[in-house]
């Protein structure tokens, strides 16, 4: 298990995702029909289209700065038995964010089960559950992230871990940032893997030398230092 206490956050969890603005799910993809979003500009830029449909740009406008502070939680197919499982997680997106919860799920997931990730790299096993966590992963607007992230700066900016809280800001999530030069799947997974890093013990680190690929505890939503962009634990 992770070493001392952890964290919990006072923010309410809709663990059923019929909270307020949670997307619809649907076999065929996530739709979107977030709350409060002006329906002029939800009609002109998304009606009648998919999640996966929509550029990195136009996810980011949806993302509104503030939100209600609840969660939806995705779904485990399995229970974690806590004898055999190091860090048990959930994943939640706050509601009225346009991000299938699915898709997200999937993504976080899959990074932390990946060969390349933390369990290969320091042999902990990480399971996802939906109640009953060591660690919540949450996808959250700028203003609910800077709560929830406090003492930390994180202006609205940047994600953060915080106890057993691991935060990701959603204008991050939906749009990456310049210097991965429109490479956002490959963000979120250093994202996640970064922030994650920081739950199960790891440091900050810096650029190795020019041309070399970036530690995955580097700080690289601020720059990559001439290093090259990496999303991995385990450097090839």
């Amino acid at each position: 298990m992770l070493a001392g206490a952890l964290a919990s956050s006072s923010l309410p969890i809709d663990a059923t995702g019929s909270g307020q603005g949670s997307g619809k799910e649907s076999a065929g993809g996530s739709t979107i029909s977030p709350a409060g979003l002006p329906e002029p500009l939800f009609q002109r830029r998304i009606a009648g289209r998919r999640l996966q449909e929509l550029s990195s740009r136009e996810l980011a406008t949806l993302v509104q700065p503030d939100g209600p502070g609840t969660f939806r939680v995705a779904r485990a197919s399995t229970a974690a038995d806590p004898a055999v499982v190091d860090v048990r997680y959930t994943v939640e997106v706050e509601n009225g964010l346009p991000f299938g919860l699915s898709d997200t799920a999937a993504v976080i997931s899959s990074t932390l089960r990946d060969a390349k990730g933390w369990s290969a790299v320091l042999g902990v096993s990480l399971e996802r559950v939906d109640a009953g966590a060591d660690l919540r992963v949450l996808v959250a607007t700028p203003m609910t992230t800077d709560e929830l992230c406090s003492p930390l700066a994180t202006k609205g900016r940047v994600s953060c871990r915080n106890g057993g809280l691991v935060v990701l800001n959603a204008r991050r999530w939906a749009a990456g940032v310049s210097h991965y030069n429109g490479a956002v799947p490959l963000y979120r997974r250093y994202l996640i893997n970064h922030e994650v890093g920081h739950a199960l013990g790891q440091q900050h680190a810096e650029c190795p030398g020019t041309g070399e690929p970036a530690p995955v505890m580097q700080q690289q939503t601020y720059g990559l230092d001439g290093c090259r962009a990496n999303a991995w634990p385990s450097v090839a």
